[in-house]
């Protein structure tokens, strides 16, 4: 017997309220428009409120987009930003080689055999180790090798877990937005304002160190008790040890890492010695970098090769967001009959209703990426309103700022719930796998509404303390033009790593 659940008649709801209160709001125009807000809705519902069919969804929605003539099988395929598909799985392959070689394991044990620690100390690199290994590598590598710490140094001093994987996970959030490499969005995000990576390293890293350093005192006080706990738990095992003193190779693994690093960091120089300038190859090399360090490796280790390919790159993470980012897309195709796009309607239905321009809409843009984040993937509303950017941008170039407010917002917002982000998600599964009660929603969300608020309210006056001028009128690439009714769509790109 099927038994009625009420999800599918709140997800009908919300398709039925998108789709028709789109019409009213003038933002859906023709009965294609209709179709296509009523297939992005459906397909970002399924996502929230039956995650496990999300990527089921998505192929159901890409295929009535295309039946319903709102998009063309051309524009499908040029929508799926295949350069950010390629960009990422070159790193979880070289996240793969360097978990093989052990260097994940030999920043533990630096951390695990330190003198000397306390409760606040072990908080302070834990939170630092996490923002920096977040930012480097990947939100989710680095979540999983900050609890194999947690859980080493907490199982041993038998203490809760549960304070420091919050402490983590809020850290490798926020660190995650610092650069491109530490969170899809950010790849996805620099790519389609036409920043270098030094223009983002620029942009974004003084605001997220800055976010980082008021959650490290939010968390501290906070969770003071537990601290304290930790400091008197110390202070009788020190002469124990918090874990075996194993000699680990690590060099290797550090210079791959910093190699790929400092190659990416320098590809705009690099694209110039080889002449690869222009608007179509734009970040040419920095697409390229983790493909040929990824080749590389798998050439000096063959053996293993298929197992990186296969285990190590997320195939199902990536195939759900190539999807997503067509159907995001098709909010960007131009309507019939000589009608602008959903997200020219949305981007002058702001400037009308806004007042105050760029300056006026970054706190607009700060709550909606932050409340969406909070319960939806945030790639999911990266991709919905980076079109309506692009839009506004034609219009102004001082409407770059709003870039920087989709980053942190997206970012930031993710530590307001426990399915706020892909790490929230790892560090509640790695909780239960090792016999860990998980973290209730309540518990999590009185940290993270406070947390998400505050470093919200940073990056708000960051953006408006701190000149960004420089950073975006280099940038090579164009603002992208105004979508009109017989142009080829201009698509949003979103990185793809890890799901919620």
């Amino acid at each position: 017997m099927i038994k009625f659940n009420p999800k599918l008649l709140l997800l009908a709801a919300i398709v039925l309220a998108v789709s028709f209160g789109g019409r009213m709001a003038g933002l859906a125009v023709n009965p294609t428009q209709q179709i296509t807000l009523a297939v992005f809705a459906g397909v970002i519902s399924t996502t929230l409120f039956f995650w496990e069919r999300r990527v089921a969804a998505a192929f159901i929605g890409v295929a009535i987009l295309i039946a319903c003539h709102a998009m063309t099988l051309h524009t499908i395929l040029k929508a799926t930003e295949l350069d950010i598909i390629f960009f990422l799985v070159g790193m979880m392959i070289i996240v793969g080689v360097l978990k093989d070689l052990g260097f994940l394991t030999w920043v533990i044990q630096t951390i695990i055999n330190r003198r000397k620690m306390n409760g606040v100390s072990f908080s302070l690199i834990l939170c630092v180790l996490s923002a920096m290994l977040a930012s480097v590598v990947d939100e989710v590598s680095s979540i999983v090798v900050v609890l194999a710490l947690v859980f080493q140094v907490c199982d041993t001093l038998k203490l809760r877990p549960h304070p420091f994987v919050l402490m983590a996970v809020m850290a490798t959030n926020i660190g995650s937005s610092a650069t491109m490499l530490g969170n899809p969005v950010g790849i996805f995000i620099g790519n389609k304002a036409g920043f270098t990576f030094a223009q983002f390293l620029v942009g974004a890293t003084p605001v997220a160190f800055a976010a980082l350093m008021v959650t490290l005192v939010l968390t501290v006080i906070w969770f003071r008790k537990d601290i304290r706990a930790m400091t008197l738990a110390m202070a009788r095992h020190r002469k124990m040890g918090l874990g075996p003193a194993l000699k680990i190779p690590y060099k290797t693994g550090l210079f791959i890492l910093l190699a790929t690093v400092c190659t990416i960091a320098f590809h705009h120089q690099i694209e110039h010695a080889l002449a690869l300038g222009g608007v179509e190859n734009h970040n040419a090399f920095l697409i390229m970098t983790p493909l040929i360090v990824a080749g590389i490796l798998m050439i000096w280790r063959p053996h293993r090769a298929r197992h990186y390919v296969e285990k190590d790159v997320e195939w199902w993470t990536l195939l759900f967001f190539m999807l997503l980012f067509a159907i995001a897309g098709s909010l960007n195709a131009a309507g019939i009959n000589g009608e602008p796009s959903i997200t020219r309607n949305l981007a002058d239905t702001l400037t009308e209703h806004v007042k105050g321009g760029a300056t006026a809409m970054i706190p607009f843009v700060l709550v909606i990426s932050s409340l969406g984040s909070a319960f939806v993937d945030n790639i999911v509303f990266v991709a919905a309103f980076t079109p309506v950017i692009q839009n506004l941008v034609a219009q102004s170039e001082t409407y770059s700022i709003l870039w920087w407010a989709l980053l942190f917002g997206a970012c930031f917002g993710g530590n307001i719930t426990v399915v706020g982000s892909t790490a929230n998600i790892v560090a509640s599964g790695l909780l239960e796998k090792h016999g860990h009660e998980p973290i209730k929603f309540f518990d999590w969300i009185k940290i993270g509404a406070v947390v998400g608020l505050v470093t919200g309210i940073v990056a708000w006056i960051l953006l408006l303390v701190i000149p960004r001028s420089p950073a975006e009128t280099d940038r090579e690439t164009p603002a992208p033009a105004i979508v009109e009714p017989a142009a080829e769509l201009e698509i949003p790109a979103i990185s793809p790593y890890e799901q919620k």
